[in-house]
């Protein structure tokens, strides 16, 4: 039964991706400008030359022969060039994926350990101050722009504080002694991006896991746990914490995608050299291939995900059959 619910989820990616990829050509066809309107506007160059750029970019053929080209390209993972950057889109991809991910990773952990922490803990003491103030404080930060919160935090602690510096992965032109001399640069310069990124996710993360523990806990078998005498403590830690975490699963996988489209504002405004910033660069250029290359990856990415967590899901709660 779980191999059929896995095939069936798997079947489904594959139909989801698919319908992804021609929804990835279409659009960026429609929007306006490309490299080759973009140079007859603005430079003078001949029309052999042009003829010669438009083949090279694969925007020379019909609409058809550019649809079949995309795909018998994307067999070949071959996601075009670049015009920004003169290189295939999987290299500049692929040189500014790990300062995202380190962002990404390191946000994620601090998210989910905070937010359940929070929110159990407002659910066990729901009613009280402690669920007052840990829900208000949760709303708050949850509902903050994050080009706003960005700000503030730039304002505080770098303009007026100089804690922290406001912009970059590292110190530009520093010759590093040691590994260890590097890793406390590049720790002191992602300090201010994880805390305003994870601090949106913690919010999240914190009214989920209260509405989810309240559930759990009004549930007849939390109630029969107690009347048999155990602990308090036993109680939400072996019968209602397991059960309150499953929706979690779900939501941390689908947030992935989701954090890495969110990034564009924070990296931009913190100069992070991730996906965010190359997102905001290519729209700046508009280099509509690197965009296509990066709307693929971070879709894609998302899809793989969600099936992931489903797979996870059923695998960890024997109620999911199908």
């Amino acid at each position: 039964m779980q191999a059929r619910r896995i095939l069936n989820k798997l079947f489904y990616m594959l139909v989801t991706i698919f319908c992804v990829l021609v929804f990835n050509f279409v659009l960026f066809r429609l929007l306006p400008g490309d490299i080759i309107t973009r140079l007859e506007r603005t430079t003078k160059v001949s029309e052999e030359a042009l003829k010669n750029l438009a083949a090279y970019y694969g925007l020379d053929g019909t609409l058809w022969q550019q649809f079949t080209g995309y795909f018998g390209k994307l067999a070949r993972f071959d996601l075009g060039v670049s015009y920004t950057y003169s290189k295939s889109v999987w290299s500049v991809i692929a040189s500014r994926l790990m300062p995202t991910v380190m962002l990404l990773g390191i946000s994620e952990i601090i998210a989910v350990a905070l937010g359940t922490l929070f929110g159990v803990v407002a659910a066990w003491k729901r009613g009280r101050a402690v669920d007052t103030g840990l829900l208000s404080f949760s709303l708050v930060i949850y509902s903050m722009p994050t080009f706003w919160l960005c700000m503030m935090l730039i304002l505080v602690f770098c303009t007026k504080l100089g804690w922290f510096p406001s912009m970059g992965m590292y110190t530009t032109g520093r010759i590093f002694s040691s590994t260890w001399t590097y890793v406390r640069d590049v720790s002191h310069h992602m300090a201010l991006p994880i805390v305003c990124m994870s601090l949106g996710m913690t919010g999240e993360y914190c009214v989920t896991m209260r509405s989810t523990m309240m559930d759990v806990l009004s549930e007849d078998y939390i109630t029969t746990a107690r009347a048999k005498g155990f602990r308090e403590g036993y109680v939400l830690r072996r019968h209602a914490m397991p059960n309150a975490m499953l929706p979690m699963v779900t939501l941390v996988f689908m947030n992935l995608g989701f954090v890495i489209a969110g990034a564009v504002q924070l990296e931009t405004m913190f100069a992070w050299p991730g996906l965010g910033m190359l997102t905001y660069t290519a729209i700046d250029n508009r280099d509509y291939t690197l965009l296509q290359g990066i709307f693929l990856f971070t879709t894609v990415s998302t899809i793989l995900a969600n099936f992931v967590a489903d797979v996870v899901y059923g695998l960890i709660d024997p109620r999911i059959k199908n």
